[in-house]
């Protein structure tokens, strides 16, 4: 069961026409609606479920620069920036919070790996330090310590899943967008091959331009209109505890576990050294442009075969406006939990951090991710098909960079000048 958000009431009409018509209610989509009507420019939110259902609300809510790719590195530096001005900005709580986020090391290898991720941020004037295994201590006290080191970042944070999107929603209604949960968008209406619409459920509204925000169901949309776009799920487990006295405000990664405070007093918690790759029929498909990817993860992904695939195996591939579609079957992907990662997230966090012996858990979830053979979302204008863009793919990193991917897909929308350079998030760098 997904954590629940701070209730947010919708739309329950449909208007005819529009601007710019958003798919998929996550927080990318909702901060690429706040944008554009923030520019003047009308805008409707179509959700196939409900507002938040999925990813933006089952992640861990961390918003970090912390071994950020190089490439992605900007975006993340101007989300923390967006971040730090969103309360005031939606004129409600995010829970938005700079406590700082720091990744432990139980060997020199893997210290190695922070180090040479250090190096690639010359010139950006990171916080970013390596920290020795007293200065662990000294942050987090309480520890059994057998650290080698770690590597620390004051200026990362947090914020929190379940109030951030609903803030964010009620701020772009107030300014005039509409949203409308339980209602899938079928299929785009072209004219001379250009976006003139969207048919839905429940009927067609005629746009200039539509932005595609559905996560891990974009390939599945594109692929019925022919355009490839390689991704592969990926499903990542959390736990919140009841309130509790712990450890750190500091956001904790270690090799086997993670944990991070949060606004109601628990934490938030995970298994960082496992998360499930359930086998589908993309693997077969894309498996070749994942090799790296399998290579470099491997200790982490635990495969398995079964229910996933199929269901994977009976989602429609192909439809037509008229034909009820996998997004109307499926309103929310809603995976069981895996008992036995979260089992050991606890058993690993308790060996670490004695005080979580203590901690009561009250909610576990999972959450699927839309991962890339790169590991970077696509934000970008396709070429093939003028008035589509795509704000997708962001392989667990969608959260934490929502307000500047947001602000980058509507600047290409209206061609202004964007926020971060584009061109690492093109969709042709993966085709």
């Amino acid at each position: 069961m997904a954590p629940t958000i701070s209730p947010v009431q919708t739309s329950t009409s449909m208007p005819k026409s529009t601007t710019v018509v958003v798919v998929g209610a996550g927080i990318v989509g909702l901060v690429t609606a706040l944008n554009l009507i923030e520019r003047g420019i009308p805008v409707v939110v179509l959700e196939k479920g409900r507002l938040a259902g999925e990813q933006s609300s089952r992640n861990l809510g961390w918003v970090r620069k912390t071994s950020r790719s190089a490439r992605d590195l900007p975006l993340a530096i101007e989300s923390d920036r967006l971040w730090a001005g969103m309360n005031e900005r939606v004129g409600g709580e995010v829970g938005y919070k700079p406590a700082g986020i720091m990744f432990l090391a139980t060997s020199d290898a893997e210290l190695d790996v922070h180090r040479k991720w250090l190096a690639t941020t010359d010139g950006l004037s990171l916080d970013s330090r390596i920290i020795s295994p007293k200065e662990i201590d000294e942050l987090v006290p309480g520890g059994r310590g057998g650290w080698t080191g770690g590597i620390y970042t004051p200026s990362d944070g947090r914020a929190e899943p379940t109030l951030a999107s609903s803030a964010i929603a009620r701020a772009a209604m107030a300014k005039g967008v509409t949203i409308v949960e339980n209602c899938a968008v079928r299929e785009l209406s072209l004219s001379g091959g250009k976006v003139s619409g969207v048919v839905t459920e429940k009927g067609e509204i005629r746009c200039e331009q539509v932005v595609l925000a559905t996560g891990f169901w974009s390939r599945r949309f594109l692929g019925n209109m022919g355009i490839p776009l390689p991704m592969l799920p990926l499903i990542c487990y959390g736990i919140r505890t009841a309130p509790m006295e712990g450890p750190t405000e500091i956001a904790v990664g270690a090799p086997n576990f993670s944990f991070r405070k949060r606004a109601d007093g628990g934490y938030t918690i995970c298994q960082r050294g496992a998360v499930e790759s359930p086998i589908v029929i993309d693997h077969a498909l894309l498996g070749m442009r994942y090799l790296p990817v399998f290579r470099d993860g491997r200790k982490l992904l635990r495969i398995t075969f079964g229910r996933a695939f199929v269901e994977d195996l009976m989602r429609a591939r192909r439809w037509d406006g008229k034909s009820t579609t996998p997004f109307e079957k499926e309103r929310t992907l809603d995976p069981r939990v895996h008992a036995g990662i979260n089992a050991e997230a606890m058993r690993n966090i308790r060996a670490a951090w004695p005080a979580f012996e203590a901690a009561k858990i009250e909610e576990e979830w999972g959450g699927w991710m839309d991962i890339t053979p790169d590991s970077l979302p696509v934000i970008c204008n396709l070429d093939r098909i003028p008035g589509l863009t795509l704000a997708t793919g962001f392989s667990g990193h969608g959260f934490g960079t929502a307000p500047a991917a947001g602000q980058l897909a509507a600047d290409l929308v209206t061609g202004a000048r964007p926020i971060v350079d584009p061109t690492p998030y093109r969709i042709e760098r993966l085709q």
